[in-house]
């Protein structure tokens, strides 16, 4: 009688990661699949489409590059959104805290000159950190004092952050010549590219190591993941940041500080998204420019819905987003399908993601089978 229970339970069991694990796969492949029906309404080949957005994200070691390029900000921003979402906050100014970050880092390079370049990059990484920090501070104090809703807060502060980077860059900190952005950041104030980290004959005998404009930021993003899922998982900073994300009201009973706690997570939140500004400027562009992000912090919002707001799930969520974006030019070029065909791809994954319960009906239904079945 035991086995047949203990067969359920376990049956069970797989559900519940199949539930977990599964639902933001799910979501993708149906996102796919009704846009490949979409692409084939518009008159395209949707096969021709999918290869090409294939071939231009992962078709050749350039490709992953362009991949891993467009993913790096997107995990961090990801990280950022997914650790306020576990607080219970809803941070939707990670954009502003990337920009913020991106000019703190901008600045302190171009302060520190040539400088040895272990000095000058963690000082400058540690700066847009601070910036970050320093810029989501104010809407977690508003927050937690006086409860005003961190989304327009936060959406606020975006919005003066975008505009007075663009200030600066069209200003005080403006390069001579007539485009609006900073003179360029000494080479040992920049994050190098990965391939540059390899001799030439090693290279040509491992052609995957010429990986284009893939730059070190990469690693700092897949640390800051690994990092904060430690501290999620096994710190009481994590802790009490799921437990106010879980129930405000049971926490503040158990003695835990909802006010210090959202402080802290819009904060640290901040300081993810920060990162984020950093890496684009002292890896992709190598100085500050008006609208240097493409939306990294807006994206990232869909990055952390899609990876359910665990900290490992985003990179593969941030990979998906990446590739999509990567992709996008190959698939215009070559299968002629317009690039807007990707984002209603990207909105059809959050649509999935938000309408959880239509994918979940196919992981109950397959549950239910799975447990009559076993009994």
């Amino acid at each position: 009688m035991s086995e047949p229970r203990e067969g359920t339970v376990v049956q069970r069991r797989w559900m519940t990661i199949l539930q977990k694990a599964g639902t933001p796969v799910i979501s993708a492949l149906l996102a796919i699949a009704v846009g490949s029906i979409i692409i084939w309404a518009s008159g395209y080949d949707p096969l021709a489409a999918f290869a090409a957005l294939f071939k231009g994200s992962f078709g050749s070691p350039k490709a992953v590059g362009d991949t891993l390029l467009k993913s790096t900000p997107l995990i961090l921003t990801g990280l950022a959104v997914a650790y306020g979402f576990r607080a219970g906050l809803f941070n939707i100014g990670a954009e502003g805290q990337l920009f913020m970050g991106g000019l703190a880092a901008t600045a302190v390079g171009l302060a520190l000159g040539a400088t040895s370049w272990w000095i000058s990059v963690p000082l400058m990484l540690l700066a847009a950190m601070l910036a970050g920090a320093a810029w989501a501070f104010i809407p977690a104090l508003l927050k937690a004092r006086i409860g005003a809703h961190e989304v327009i807060t936060t959406m606020m502060f975006t919005y003066i952050g975008r505009y007075f980077v663009s200030y600066l860059v069209n200003g005080p900190m403006k390069e001579p010549g007539n485009i609006p952005q900073t003179p360029a950041l000494d080479p040992s104030a920049q994050l190098p590219r990965i391939a540059t980290l390899f001799s030439e004959g090693a290279r040509e005998a491992l052609p995957i190591l010429n990986l284009g404009r893939a730059h070190m930021g990469i690693f700092v993003a897949l640390i800051a993941a690994v990092v904060i899922w430690l501290i999620l998982k096994y710190t009481t900073l994590g802790f009490e940041n799921r437990a106010v994300g879980f129930n405000r009201w049971a926490s503040e009973t158990a003695g835990i500080s909802v006010q210090w706690t959202t402080v802290k997570a819009l904060c640290i939140s901040g300081v993810l998204a920060g990162l984020a500004g950093a890496t684009e400027v002292m890896g992709v562009h190598h100085r500050l420019f008006d609208q240097f992000s493409s939306g990294f912090g807006f994206t990232g919002i869909a990055v952390a819905l899609l990876a359910k707001n665990h900290p490992l799930g985003v990179i593969p969520a941030a990979l998906l987003f990446g590739a999509l974006s990567a992709g996008a030019t190959t698939m215009q070029f070559e299968a002629k399908v317009p690039q807007d065909i990707i984002q209603i791809i990207q909105a059809l994954v959050i649509f999935f993601v938000a309408a959880e319960e239509i994918v979940l009906w196919f992981v109950r239904r397959r549950q239910k089978e799975a447990i009559s079945h076993a009994g």
